[in-house]
């Protein structure tokens, strides 16, 4: 069966040769006869051969053979073995053969199949019969010559190539040789085919190797493969054809590696086409203990992404499009793209039928930990072990990647090449990028929604109409799932496709359209994304989506008509979004005098505006939510113009109608509270003026809504709501600013103008006034602050010194107002302030819990902010410093007794709660940072100056600012953040609609712009602070400092800090259209250290940045502070890319330099509580992660430090680490257990073909660990509180585990060598291991399930160490020194437990603990004992040390 299924190789060779001669003949220059004519020499290898049953035909004839060929074969040898010239007739029969096949065509005739001789009888027999020179081979006594022959003769047709016939000579050569039943010189054979390689040329060069596993006996593999194995070092050309060879081969494991090492090294010159072969020669040859090591190494020397070429990223997006562009090079491409197919073929044939290959895969891509380091193939591997699911490798690859995707450490970049570089590839695994990405998106971690995305984005753009029609399926479903995460990534993600892919979004239009019936479940922001991009498709510039324009018009009328407000929100959200794109600006104006659009649309949209607003006017909160919506229409810019100034000249009407009044002697009316004009900033406009009517609109609110009255008066005046004030300014303010190209000349005067309001003295008899009296005041407040909020925004960027300077004022107006807040809601339980942000269902905003409990709670708060005196109007405390910078102050502040208590009459609550009920800043607005001392002369009558003003941005102001820039990176820049399990997840996005309509690039370009300002501002606390410790002779709480200040100042530094570290944390520095952005921003803070420097490469940036920061550790005022420099730091030398090692050591060292200081807020108390905690924990980590040798510095803490804390007086530190006393140790203690834990983690596991020298720096690593480890340990003999406790047996486990996975095969191979060393270290970790049995004990008498919940899997770890010990000792020969006692359970204290006293010796289920004496093997036995007797000694020293110290 094997010769038959081999020898099918001639025949197909020569399946055209047989019928050529019938169209050929006549071309030929052989003789015109037709009859086929008999070889006419009648040579004694004629005749033996015809008697044997074979003719010899001549010219292209095949020859006859009568009978079957083993018969033939049998025949001949019976011949020539009877002859009476035996054995010299073989001579005469070869040289018969070497003469007939002079004749080229002779020899092609042998080398071709036999033709049987028919007969009529057997015409249905008919076989396939092998050729002459094959029959021959099958001959033992002929086999050797007939080879000699074949090699003399191949050199003759070796550069031949394909003939006429189409007949490849060498290579049907060849195929004689292969699966001969018997060969009988093997090695000779072997020699010469090895010869002919060295000479052939390229092409038979390769059917040679590629033969060989075909030719030889096993006996010769072994041989040839080292032969080939330096031929593949040599010559990269027959790299292939070698691996082949290789592949077929039997080698030993050996060898098989030795081969597998000379490949990989070869691997990255291989070309692209010989690629596949090489990777699955690579996998087919890993065994199981190689496995990670091997794939590791391939994974890192494979670059698909390099290989292809350039004109695939063009031509292979679009598949789908027509076009003869580049035809020429597509075929290159098309051939690339097959090869990297081929490649991944390789992997997942090898993946689904190995299970240690898929392993190693996904281990292999675990193991890689940083960002620069995740390649092209580390993806594709992934969907190909996710699309397989051998081995079910599809839990796997989905856990790896989500790994990834929360760390970061797979980004859209990456992303984004392995699509644009291999679309084609990607195809094939549609199904799986689908899954994950429906996957990713339902997490309930948010980090990993945003990839789910890209991964949607990416499928959609590369692949075809198939794959886009389920991309839009799932992205509708994912929207119809009413889980907030899944809709925000969908519809942004559907919105992004529709904005530059409309063509192709278009067709899918009734998918999209079925979202309408699921709005109910969605937020407002939702529901304007949807409309967004409804209408975006629907009435676009060229409306693809025309079809579903009528559904669109119904679904929005019927919200309109709406009663309910939920559902007139909607209908006003769609009909805004609806006329920003059917009146966008066009580009071709048809007879539209002045306008873009046609006169019809027009109309319609005008109709559209005009409904809106009538359908609003009944309800303020509408009224409010369709101003808004308008301002976000017109803010983008992109209405048609006649459209604009339609809505621009209604505006403007309405609101000096509604809002502004003129100045009289006079305010008519009855108010609840005194109206009095105030906040005026243009004194000397004083008479004939305006002012914001605002007091009597809110007291005829109130009116109104308590008689619960119409909206319209008896005399037909249509009633204005003041909840309706900013938004409608808002508009305003846009629609001058569209129309006068950013001039606000026309309404300037609102930003000086005053308002109507009563006077402010009344915050401090609130009391005394009834509760709707008060509730009118914090109303009264709620609405000047939103109005000055707005004002600033207005007015922000003009460029006017004088109006800058009424910026700054109405900033301080802000800060100081919201300080009356503060108090006013303390004493006004229950209030509900009035709506700012109206796109949001009113409902899901619930008013934050007031202090309606004792005001000595306040001070338990820490969020909880307090006031002492009552400010001036143009300077005031912060209003909501955020409660981790003044957490630590506020805890320390202890006044005297008496002013306590008027604090506790007096105590405000946080605003910070209050954030949603505030109108929200533009970014715009932080442009007022920059501004320093600001003045202006006011002149008298006559124009002569009177007096100067100057106005500055006080450290209030400052705060205000900086804090509102920190929340709105977080929202924006920051990673996203898991959401803690079982938490109520407050809206996020509540308050940032503006920025919402940023881009986080975008507002990256702000922050550009802001740096150096920040900067700035960032010196000067530096100085502040270092001029408050000189003048004071280093003391921080020295008499005379203003505490108040001191904190303001404290909390604006750590702001600063933390809003550089949130810039330069934005994941987007990852991508490489960003990068330029990063170097500007690292650009801004080298130049305050190396002015006018010419262009600096990212490290040098990086290096001077460093420095620049590392100048403002000596003035630091607390340790959150400091956590904020330290991490800043850590993230600067991230951006060094590979260099980031290098900064190691000055981060460490920073670190350091803070633990051990002493942190002493200005009231002259030590730092303190959780949140002071949860800092120090943050910097102990940093330092350890950093430190140059972590068990070192393990070391030095618990060495040096902790007996310090011992020594000293309770309420005393450490002399070298003051960070370090009583209160702290816990965050020290577990600290270092975990970093201890993750320090032994990393080091390399123990190889047998280690040298000595790496071995014995191995067991030193270990040995330093398994010592800090035992001095952790032992320290729980004098802090043996519950957490330190629980601390110890959770590390303590995790230690063990990773001393038995990772250092005990070190011992295994370590322990002739080092005997000595590894003795030392069992007894050190004996001692640990028996102080942990302990801790079990005390936990089972204690029954604390805290403590017991430990406690099986560390028992199970501290049995397994004990019989682990012994298999290492029996593996070396030594297992008499193996000793094994029963031990007794003992407390901490070192104490028997006495409810097992009496039955310890028939207790059979008692811990036990190993005494692993390693001895030497000298056969002593007095020796023996004599270290049995000191080990006791020793044992019994450490319980007396024990008792001692309890």
């Amino acid at each position: 069966m094997r010769k038959k299924k081999r020898s099918s190789v001639g025949q197909n060779d020569s399946s055209d040769i047989l019928g050529g001669p019938k169209t050929k003949k006549g071309r030929t220059g052989g003789p015109s006869k037709s009859v086929v004519r008999v070889a006419a020499d009648e040579s004694v290898f004629v005749q033996f051969l015809r008697e044997a049953g074979v003719t010899l035909k001549q010219d292209r004839t095949s020859n006859e053979i009568a009978v079957d060929q083993v018969v033939f074969q049998k025949r001949l040898q019976q011949s020539l073995k009877k002859n009476p010239r035996y054995p010299g007739i073989i001579q005469e029969f070869i040289t018969g053969l070497e003469s007939h096949i002079e004749d080229p065509q002779s020899f092609r005739n042998c080398l071709l199949p036999c033709v049987p001789h028919l007969h009529d009888e057997d015409s249905n027999s008919v076989s396939y019969q092998e050729s002459l020179m094959r029959l021959l081979l099958g001959i033992e006594m002929l086999q050797n010559p007939v080879i000699n022959i074949l090699f003399e003769k191949l050199p003759e047709f070796m550069f031949d190539g394909v003939g006429e016939d189409g007949l490849n000579v060498p290579r049907v050569i060849m195929n004689q040789l292969k699966w001969l039943d018997r060969v009988m010189d093997s090695r000779d054979l072997a020699s010469k085919l090895m010869q002919l390689v060295t000479v052939a040329s390229l092409e038979v060069q390769r059917d040679v190797i590629t033969s060989l596993p075909e030719i030889l006996e096993d006996s010769q593999h072994s041989d040839i493969a080292r032969e080939l194995n330096s031929l593949l070092k040599e010559n990269t050309q027959l790299t292939v054809p070698i691996l082949d060879a290789l592949s077929s081969l039997n080698l030993t494991p050996t060898l098989l590696a030795e081969v597998r090492g000379a490949v990989m090294t070869t691997l990255s010159a291989v070309q692209l086409e010989d690629l596949p072969v090489v990777v699955k020669f690579i996998l087919h040859s890993i065994s199981a203990t190689d496995a990670v090591e091997v794939v590791t190494e391939l994974r890192k020397k494979l670059e698909l992404e390099l290989e292809l070429p350039p004109v695939l990223q063009s031509s292979q997006s679009r598949p789908k499009t027509k076009g003869a562009t580049c035809t020429s090079s597509l075929p290159a491409a098309n051939s690339s793209q097959d090869s990297v197919s081929l490649v991944l073929d390789a992997i997942k044939s090898a993946v689904r039928f190995q299970k240690v290959i898929s392993e190693a895969w996904l281990k292999a891509v675990e193991n890689v930990e940083e960002v620069e380091d995740h390649k092209v193939i580390d993806l594709l591997v992934l969907f190909i072990l996710h699309s397989t699911n051998a081995n079910h490798s599809r839990r796997g690859a989905e856990r790896v990647l989500k790994v990834k995707v929360r760390g970061a450490l797979i980004q859209e970049a990456l992303l984004q090449k392995t699509f644009r570089g291999h679309g084609q590839v990607m195809r094939g695994y549609f199904a799986s990028i689908l899954a994950l990405a429906q996957s990713l998106v339902r997490s309930t971690d948010s980090c990993m929604v945003p990839f789910g995305g890209h991964l949607y984005k990416q499928a959609f753009t590369t692949f075809d109409s198939y794959c886009q029609q389920e991309v839009v399926a799932s992205l509708v479903t994912h929207v119809c799932s009413g889980l907030d995460a899944e809709v925000d990534v969908a519809l942004e993600l559907l919105c992004e496709l529709v904005a530059h892919m409309a063509k192709e979004m278009a067709l899918y239009a009734v998918f999209i359209k079925g979202i309408l019936d699921y709005m109910d479940n969605l937020s407002p922001q939702q529901i304007r994304r949807l409309f967004q991009l409804l209408s975006g498709v629907a009435f676009g510039a060229e409306q693809q989506g025309g079809h579903i324009q009528d559904d669109m018009h119904i679904v929005i009328r019927k919200q309109l008509s709406s009663t309910a407000l939920k559902y007139k929100r909607i209908g006003i959200i769609g009909a805004v979004m609806v006329v920003g794109s059917m009146g966008a600006r066009r580009n071709s104006p048809e007879n539209t005098q002045g306008g873009t659009l046609p006169k019809e649309t027009q109309r319609q949209v005008i109709n559209l505006l005009e409904l809106v607003r009538s359908c609003s006017e009944g309800s303020p909160e509408a009224a409010a939510l369709y101003y808004d919506e308008l301002a976000k229409l017109v803010l983008t810019g992109k209405l048609d113009p006649l459209i604009q100034a339609w809505i621009g000249k209604s505006v403007l009407e309405d609101f000096q109608e509604d809002f502004v009044v003129d100045l009289g002697p006079e305010i008519s009316g009855v108010f609840p509270l005194p109206a009095t004009v105030m906040y005026n900033l243009d004194e000397e406009e004083s008479q004939g003026g305006i002012a914001v009517n605002l007091l009597p609109l809110l007291a005829q609110d109130l009116s109104h809504k308590a008689d619960k009255r119409s909206q319209v008066n008896d005399d037909g005046k249509r009633l204005v709501s003041p909840l309706c004030l900013a938004p409608f300014f808002r508009l305003l303010r846009l629609c001058e600013e569209v129309q006068h190209q950013g001039d606000l000349e026309e309404i300037d005067a609102l930003l000086g103008c005053p308002m109507i309001l009563t006077d402010m003295d009344v915050v401090d008899k609130l009391e005394s006034l009834s509760q709707m009296e008060r509730e009118f005041v914090c109303s009264l407040l709620f609405y000047t602050i939103n109005w000055f909020r707005e004002v600033v925004n207005a007015f922000c960027q003009q460029k006017d010194p004088e109006m800058k300077m009424k910026v700054v004022t109405r900033l301080q107006n802000i800060t100081y107002l919201q300080s009356l807040l503060e108090r006013s809601l303390a004493v006004t339980p229950g209030f509900m302030p009035p709506l700012a942000n109206f796109d949001s269902d009113s409902t899901e905003i619930a008013a934050p819990a007031s202090s309606t409990a004792p005001a000595k709670k306040a001070k338990k708060d820490s969020t909880g902010k307090k006031r002492k005196t009552r400010p001036s109007k143009n300077s005031s405390a912060d209003s909501s410093v955020l409660e981790e910078a003044a957490e630590a102050e506020e805890t320390q502040q202890e006044p005297a007794e008496k002013e306590k208590e008027k604090e506790k009459e007096r105590a405000g609550i946080s605003l910070s709660a209050y954030r949603p009920f505030f109108r929200e800043l533009d970014m715009e607005v932080l442009g007022v940072l920059e501004c320093g001392l600001l003045s202006r002369t006011l002149l008298d009558s006559e124009l002569h100056s009177r007096v100067r003003e100057e106005v500055q941005l006080g450290p209030a102001e400052l705060l205000f600012l900086l804090e509102d820039l920190w929340r709105k990176l977080d929202f924006s820049m920051a990673p996203a953040k898991k959401a803690p399990f079982l938490k109520i997840k407050a809206d996020r996005t509540l308050g940032f609609s503006h920025l919402q309509q940023k881009r986080p690039q975008e507002v990256a370009h702000h922050c550009l712009l802001l740096l150096p300002t920040l900067c700035t501002h960032l010196e000067n606390c530096h100085n502040h602070f270092q001029t408050v410790l000189s003048k004071n002779n280093g003391v921080v709480d020295a008499l005379g400092v203003d505490l108040k200040e001191q904190q303001l100042m404290s909390s604006a530094y750590q702001l600063l800090l933390q809003v550089l570290l949130c810039i330069f944390s934005w994941l987007g520095f990852g991508q490489q259209e960003h990068r330029v952005l990063l170097k500007s921003m690292l650009g801004v803070l080298a130049s305050k250290l190396k002015e006018g420097e010419a262009e600096l490469s990212m490290e040098q940036l990086v290096r001077h940045s460093f420095e620049y920061l590392l100048n403002f550790r000596g003035s630091v005022p607390s340790l959150s502070t400091a956590l904020c420099l330290t991490q800043l730091v850590t993230v600067l030398a991230q951006h060094a890319g590979a260099n980031h090692m290098a900064f190691r050591a000055q981060t460490a060292s920073l670190a350091r330099g803070f633990l051990c200081q002493e942190w002493v807020s200005a009231s002259g108390e030590r730092e303190r509580g959780n949140k002071h905690n949860d800092t120090l924990q943050s910097l102990l980590s940093i330092y350890l992660k950093h430190a140059d040798d972590v068990l070192k510095a393990v070391e030095e803490i618990a060495g040096e430090g902790v007996p310090e804390l011992i020594n000293a007086a309770k309420d005393a530190c450490s002399r070298t680490w003051p960070t370090l006393n009583r209160q702290t140790f816990l965050v020290f203690y577990r600290t270092m257990m975990a970093e201890l834990e993750k320090a032994v983690r990393r080091i390399p596991p123990g190889r047998q073909r280690d040298d000595t020298e790496v071995q014995s720096e191995k067991l030193l690593t270990w040995n330093l660990a398994v010592r800090d480890f035992h001095v952790l340990i032992n320290l729980v003999k004098v802090f043996d509180s519950r957490p330190v406790l629980t601390a110890c047996l959770k590390y303590g486990r995790l230690f063990l585990e990773t001393f038995l996975k990772l250092g005990m095969p070190l011992l295994d191979f370590s322990f002739k060598k080092h005997k000595e060393d590894v003795q030392s270290l069992l007894k050190t970790f004996q001692l640990s291991t028996r102080q942990l049995h302990h801790m079990c004990g005390h936990s089972k008498i204690r029954q604390d399930t805290g403590l017991t919940n430990h406690v099986p899997a560390l028992k199970k770890g501290l049995e397994q160490f004990v019989y682990r010990v012994k298999a290492m000792l029996t593996l070396n020969n030594c297992q008499e020194a193996f000793w094994l006692g029963n031990l007794k359970n003992r407390d901490l204290k070192g104490e028997e437990i006495l409810s097992q006293r009496s039955t310890q010796d028939s207790e059979a289920e008692e811990d036990e603990e190993d005494e692993p004496l390693q001895q030497e093997q000298s056969g002593d036995e007095e020796s023996d004992s004599e270290n049995r007797k000191n080990y006791h000694n020793r044992v019994e020293e450490e319980e007396e040390v024990t008792d001692d110290s309890d």
